[in-house]
This record gives structure tokens, sequence and C-alpha cells, in this order.
């Protein structure tokens, strides 16, 4: 997926300053049209039925500089649905959350929405466990006044895993028959008593866990996909001699964690999260699910060049090409020579990463300790030893400094996600230091990380791990704030 070229971007400046003429009430009136509707993808040779969210120029949204998220969703599948705007803060009432507050939207009912966004690489996605799994989820991306003026190419590429399976089907595999019952649709749900496992008790270290088993892959997908397509049919993205070009990764994947490799490409990783930091150079940097990477590349000369991502643990691969024109285009096999290793076990890529714009530093009013926990066998996942519908809120006040102390005492690793607010990590592993701002920080087995922020808009937000299986189980709390 390709935003615009440098050409391009001139007749866009030039509509962008006739529309700039136009007086406010008429821009007022055009808002965006985005349906959640059902497509079919060619998937290795077979067709696939997926869901999708359309916008006017198809799947996902991109809005200029200054323009106010105003959009229209329509209900176009045979399904409840909701969509949450990942990154985003809007009004609590808009953030996408299935009965808090809204009810999902039925059928054919459109529903209006209408904040100011931040700008930078976001996503939208179904908050129903079950219908992400089943892609319904695109980008959305929200252009800065310095993206205008930027002389590069922005490139999306935009990651998911697949398969030709229903998702419940997937969950029963998954669960094997037990734990994958919770019904994280309604949001309300209590599970039975004692499905939990806590492993809060077990006191573990890293030296510990290396003689033990981490549980990177619980499932074995059919395909992974950039941008809709795998390497046997990949998207090819033309690009200038010696261009330059800001690739905007965004891992909307259920369950896996990718490597990105730029190869011959030299790359400079500038955002996390929608968020600048200091650049960061490198050829491979690692993406949990929910986050996202701006890298700038640049292009030496004529060529093509794949930018992959490999699946952690194993062989797996998907990927996109750019190319200038004429260039000859090598067949890239869907299996790399050697599983890509764990990611990021010791945490070495975030403790790298440096804030721009951090947050001014306040003493926390506020602090709270997150057990995350959970097994493959009974296959449940739990935050403070519960599941959703039986959990217990974090408390804070609008306005309050809140340190949250995420410690993981399970053998996956747990990307945790936080509705409402930008966050900054400040420790890791008991190492202080002023990491980078983001929604969705990874937490590896056995690790320690704790992120800040200032509490926001009185309300529930909801705080939760973005592998869609442990959601689905119930992996979920909720940050409460008072006025």
């Amino acid at each position: 997926m390709t935003l615009i070229s440098r050409r391009g971007f001139l007749a866009a400046s030039a509509a962008t300053l006739s529309t700039a003429a136009l007086p406010r009430f008429a821009m007022a009136q055009n808002a965006i049209s985005l349906s959640a509707a059902t497509r079919v993808l060619d998937v290795n040779g077979r067709a696939a039925t997926v869901f999708g969210l359309e916008g006017p120029s198809g799947q996902g949204l991109v809005l200029n500089p200054g323009q106010r998220f105003r959009a229209s969703l329509t209900n176009r599948l045979d399904v409840p649905t909701l969509i949450h705007w990942h990154g985003q803060i809007p009004p609590n009432e808009q953030d996408g959350v299935p009965d808090l507050p809204q009810p999902m939207l039925q059928p054919d009912e459109t529903r209006s929405y209408d904040y100011e966004p931040l700008p930078g690489t976001y996503w939208m996605h179904a908050h129903i466990p079950l219908q992400e799994m089943n892609l319904l989820a695109a980008p959305l991306i929200v252009r800065s006044a310095e993206d205008v003026a930027a002389d590069r190419q922005e490139v999306v590429m935009f990651l998911h895993d697949f398969s030709f399976k229903a998702p419940e089907e997937v969950m029963q595999e998954i669960t094997g028959g037990h734990g994958g019952g919770h019904d994280m649709s309604a949001m309300g749900g209590h599970a039975a008593p004692g499905a939990s496992m806590d492993h809060s008790g077990m006191q573990m270290d890293m030296s510990s866990m290396q003689g033990m088993a981490m549980d990177l892959n619980d499932y074995n997908w059919d395909a992974y996909l950039t941008n809709d397509r795998t390497l046997s049919d990949p998207e090819i993205i033309m690009v200038e001699k010696g261009g330059r070009v800001k690739l905007r990764v965004i891992n909307g994947a259920s369950a896996t964690v990718f490597w990105i490799d730029t190869g011959g490409l030299s790359a400079r990783l500038v955002a996390v999260d929608g968020h600048a930091i200091a650049g960061l150079e490198g050829s491979r940097f690692g993406i949990a699910m929910g986050q996202r990477l701006d890298l700038d590349l640049e292009l030496a000369g004529e060529g093509a060049w794949p930018v992959l991502a490999s699946r952690e643990g194993s062989k797996e691969r998907t990927g996109l090409i750019l190319a200038t024109p004429g260039a000859t285009i090598e067949k890239i096999p869907a299996l790399g020579e050697a599983d890509a290793p764990a990611f990021d076990i010791d945490l070495s890529q975030e403790l790298k990463l440096r804030a721009s714009d951090g947050l001014p530093s306040r003493a926390p009013q506020r602090s709270h300790m997150v057990m995350l926990g959970g097994s493959m066998q009974p296959y449940v996942w739990t935050i403070d030893g519960k599941v959703w519908g039986d959990h217990k809120p974090l408390l804070a006040k609008t306005g309050e400094r809140v340190e949250i102390m995420f410690h993981n005492m399970s053998m996956m690793g747990h990307p945790m996600h936080l509705h409402g607010h930008v966050f900054q990590v400040v420790d890791i592993n008991g190492k202080r230091f002023d990491g980078a701002r983001r929604d969705t920080v990874y937490v590896p087995p056995m690790a320690m990380v704790t992120v800040a922020l200032d509490a926001g808009e009185a309300a529930r937000w909801m705080l939760h791990c973005h592998h869609m299986p442990h959601l689905q189980t119930g992996m979920m709390t909720e940050l409460s704030i008072s006025a």
C-alpha cells in the first residue's frame, strides 16, 4: 500500500490549498465513509472470504495534516461489530469497545465519529477478537505537516496472520476444546470458577528461565500476509532511483511477532506506535502485535529491494518489494533458510529507544503492579490471576501521574495495550530510563516493564494483551479513572 509519491505530492498539495480556501462549514459536511464488510482474497491461489474496513480509497484511511477524524461507520456485515481506533485518543464513548459505553453496531446500522486525531502510524480493528482474527482490521494513517513537506514516498506494510478455518475453529484447536469459550464479544462474561491458572506465586529469574521452554507461537497459520498478499504474489511498489521511502509497518496480526528485515537497504527507525524517537540505525527490527514502526529508507541507485517480515521462532515470512522501473524482480521463497530468533527476550531493542518528546518529569502519584499469568494447559491467560468479568480495575484520578509495572510470570510474551492514553516506557527489569512513548508495550516471559502516563478522561479504559487468543480467553482488565 503506497500512500503518495513525490510527484503525486504536488497534485495533492494543490488540492489541499484549494480545500483550505473553502468555508469551514463546507469542510465540516464531508464525513468519510467507512464500511465493515466482507471481501475475497486470493491466498496462494485459493479464494478466501474475510472481513475488511473499506474507506474511500480501499482498505483503511489516510488523513491529511489538520484533518479531523470525521467518519460515518456502516456495518455491512451480517453480524454486530464495533471498531476501535488503536492508539488514538477519542472521547471514551467513541473508543469502540462493545457496551463500554456504546452498544455494538447492528447490521446495516451507521454511527458517526468525530475527534481530533494524533498524527502518525495507527490502525483500526474490531474489538471482538474472533472478528479481528478474520481480518477486520486496516491502516489508519494520519499524515503530519512534516510528512507533506518531506521529499519521500510513503509506503504502508500491514501485516497479518491468516487461516482458511473459521476463527471459532482456530480457537478450538488452540485451546484443545478447553478455555476458549469465554465470550469477549459482549465484554461482560465471567469465566467458570477455577478456570484461571495463576502463576504469580512462582519466583523465577532470567537465568532459571533459560532452561525452560518459551512458548513463542501457539498456532501455525495457513499464511502470513503483507497488505493482504503472500510472497507467492507480493505487492511490488514502484520507487524512484535513489529515492527516499518512509515505510510505515503495522503489525495487525492476531498472534504473530515479526522481525522486519530491510536486507541491503539502510534503515533508520524514527517512530514507534506513532510517536517520534531518537533515530536508531539498523536493518532488522522486531514488532509485536498491535505495535507500529516507522522506518526511513535510503534507496541506492536502481534495483529491487525486498522488505521481509519473518515470524519469530520459525522460517515463515511475508513481505513486499520496492523496485525501480525496469528492475529484475526475483521470486522470494515463503520459507527462510533458518528459524528467526525469539523477539527481544532481554528487551535489548526496547532499551535502545528514546522518546523525542517524553513526558514531563513528575513523581508518580499512583503505582500499580500488574501480574501477567496463564498457561497453555488449560489455555487461560490472566491479569492479576483474573479473567475479564472477574477482574479488579486499576484506579486513578484524572491528571494523576500513574505508573504501571507489568510483571510477566508466564512463558509467553504479552503485548500490553492501553486505550485512551499514550504512555512512556520508564523502567525495564529495574533499569530506569527515558524510553519510547507508546500505546502497546511488549513484555517477554519473566520480564518486568514499567510505563508512566498522565491519567486522562474520567472513564473506563481497557488494558489488555493484544494476542487475540489470549484476549479471547479473558486477558483484559481496565484502568478506571475518576474525576
